[in-house]
């Protein structure tokens, strides 16, 4: 929301008496003085005009989860436990799921109440990888990594998936990274090689990291660190709730 608008909606004035506050430098947004009308505010930023609170601002949150099965990557149900059900009551408003996982699916899953972060994080054009260990019914086929490399075709969706990267544990399990996340994608990739997928964890989202100290059904914050390796989607990304 553009400062100007956060003026005029609390105070009740116009926009132009708002333009005019806002230049005269009486306005702080987290503590520093802006001068610009069009400025752009996210929900979690505090305002303040001559010491009047405009806008109190929110907590910013970004969690990790250790997604177990069985749970909905869902904020409400009525049939099936969610996510957030693993989660104090106290954090759950607003949060919403930053890459989805099938209820049989585990590991990590991200949410956050921070839609322009979340996006970037989701953003298809910037390819960020997508770390899975997968456990399969049969071996893995001589050809399986090469078929994958060369992307896999989806007739529902008519396209050919983006080059992906296999590498095999054992037999029946392998590491694999892609760069999308369309519906059931990696049991559909495995599917048309003849094979079927029988287990299922993400390890990782691009520099985010699923830890052995959090266990399933757990969470934690993510770092400065982590939050910063999410890359810009473009430079005019704007400020958004």
């Amino acid at each position: 929301m553009k400062l100007s608008r956060i003026l005029s909606n609390e105070n009740g004035v116009s926009r132009k008496q708002a333009n005019r506050t806002i230049a005269s430098g009486m306005v702080l947004v987290d503590g520093r003085c802006c001068t610009d009308a069009a400025a752009e505010v996210s929900r979690f930023q505090r305002v303040t005009a001559n010491g009047q609170v405009l806008q109190q601002g929110i907590p910013a949150r970004y969690l990790m989860l250790n997604k177990p099965a069985g749970y909905l990557s869902a904020t409400s149900d009525t049939v099936h436990p969610t996510v957030l059900d693993l989660l104090p009551p106290e954090l759950r408003e607003r949060l919403h799921i930053a890459g989805r996982l099938d209820r049989a699916t585990t590991g990590l899953l991200i949410l956050t109440n921070d839609g322009t972060w979340s996006r970037r994080l989701t953003e298809p054009r910037l390819k960020i990888p997508k770390v899975y260990r997968v456990t399969t019914a049969y071996p893995l086929g001589p050809d399986t990594a090469e078929r994958f490399a060369r992307g896999i075709w989806f007739a529902y969706e008519q396209l050919t998936t983006s080059p992906a990267t296999l590498e095999q544990l054992a037999p029946c399990e392998a590491r694999l990274t892609i760069f999308e996340g369309r519906y059931h994608q990696v049991k559909r990739m495995f599917h048309a090689v003849g094979n079927r997928v029988t287990g299922l964890h993400r390890e990782r989202v691009g520099d985010i990291v699923l830890p052995d100290d959090v266990p399933p059904g757990t969470y934690r914050h993510l770092s400065d660190s982590e939050l910063r390796s999410v890359p810009q989607s473009r430079a005019s990304d704007s400020t958004m709730p």
